[in-house]
């Protein structure tokens, strides 16, 4: 396991420094392909011009730069940006603002894949700026929040999912950074089928009771680096999905949200699993979980080679938490806790935790009685309760491992 951490702390110094931005004089303002960028008027058309005349660019020189200029702002309805584009590189520099519409009856349509902006198939995309991204999502959640089993809302006589802002896929070589993405109708930023990405100080926003709106969602990725970033939302801060590996995550200010999580993994039976996750130097402020795992009863696969460490908690319920128990009462899906099969958990190390829990239960491993929590460790774990006159405690089943140095007692793991 250590040479595993190794060789996460060496990807994550060379993706860091991967891309050497040479900013083009090659650009291609959007203001050039008739945006209007009033907030009002729809600048899609203009989006779509200008992205097909940068990915068609010669190969010439430093990588193309498509620009989203400084003191407008840009309304746009559901576009994908496909490739493979001519250049190795491509660049989008996003200066002004970036909104969705500001109702749902003025979709014009249900978004492709439950996706505002999408972006596929672009290889040595950077998207940086000090731009906003606005999804925009307040009449999405109050419906979601009127009947919390329904996601859908009517466009133009059609259901819709509510969607994500911005999605990534198969975009290998991704750069992300300095934007700041707010109020998406559901998950801010998707991350699925992307190798090597580096994505550094953004600001996520969106209200504590907003539904499902998470800041980051990982799936069937590898070698991702996330770092120096701020992310308070009302859905998880982070989320690590199936098929994901080698995924370093550092210097997280993480609140509101539900903390940074692995899964959830297996729901419906399915096989899924995810590895090689170091999350370091991270703080909790308010959140409803810290450092969570989170399966389903019924499907197989795994979790393992997890490591949360130097962790700072304000005030965070739940600060340490693996639920093998996992079910999302909003989903109307039967929870049967008597299943025999479980995606197995193992290799989690918590280290050098620091700071409050804001619920009494501090420590909660909730294992699969038949599998198990494997191989759990957990070291200098020094959590108090945020009220100075509660005690705190850890809830403890079928788990294994060691724990030393802690300031919460963990029955079932040996000392």
């Amino acid at each position: 396991m250590q040479d595993r951490l190794v060789s996460l702390l060496i990807f994550s110094i060379v993706l860091s420094g991967l891309i050497d931005i040479g900013y083009s004089k090659r650009t291609f303002d959007v203001l050039n392909y008739r945006a209007v960028g009033d907030g009002e008027a729809d600048d899609s058309e203009a989006f779509v011009n200008a992205w097909k005349a940068l990915c068609g660019a010669d190969e010439v020189g430093d990588a193309p730069t498509l620009v989203i200029p400084k003191g407008k702002t840009f309304l746009l309805q559901p576009i994908e940006f496909e490739g493979p584009c001519r250049p190795k590189r491509v660049h989008i520099q996003v200066l002004g603002n970036v909104v969705a519409p500001k109702t749902v009856d003025a979709w014009k349509e249900c978004p492709s894949s439950n996706t505002w902006l999408q972006f596929t198939n672009v290889a040595n995309l950077i998207l940086d700026g000090s731009g906003t991204i606005n999804g925009q999502g307040s009449p999405w959640w109050s419906n979601s929040i009127a009947n919390q089993y329904i996601s859908f809302i009517n466009v133009n006589e059609k259901s819709c999912e509510r969607p994500r802002a911005l999605q990534f896929n198969r975009c290998d070589n991704l750069r992300l950074s300095g934007l700041t993405h707010v109020n998406s109708p559901k998950a801010h930023i998707g991350i699925n089928h992307c190798i090597n990405v580096d994505v550094s100080h953004l600001t996520i926003i969106a209200p504590a009771e907003s539904p499902n709106t998470d800041g980051i969602d990982i799936s069937n990725s590898i070698n991702v680096n996330i770092h120096d970033s701020f992310i308070g939302t009302g859905d998880d801060c982070i989320a690590i999905n199936s098929g994901s590996s080698n995924i370093n995550i550092t210097n997280i200010a993480c609140g509101p949200g539900h903390g940074i999580s692995v899964g959830s993994l297996g729901k419906n039976g399915a096989h899924e699993t995810v590895e090689n996750v170091y999350v370091r130097d991270c703080s909790f402020n308010g959140t409803q979980n810290g450092a969570r795992i989170k399966t389903w009863q019924g499907g197989s696969g795994y979790a393992k080679n997890i490591v949360f460490e130097k962790i700072t908690l304000v005030a965070a319920k739940n600060p340490i938490i693996i639920d093998q128990f996992y079910c999302d009462a909003k989903a109307k899906i039967s929870c049967d806790n008597h299943m025999t099969s479980a995606v197995t958990v193992s290799e989690v190390r918590y280290f050098a935790f620091e700071g409050t829990s804001g619920s009494e239960e501090a420590i909660t491993l909730n294992c699969n009685q038949i599998h198990g929590c494997q191989n759990i460790v957990m070291e200098e774990i020094h959590i108090t309760s945020a009220v100075p006159s509660k005690k705190i405690y850890a809830s403890c089943s079928h788990a294994k491992g060691t724990c030393n140095d802690s300031t919460v007692p963990v029955s079932c793991l040996d000392k």
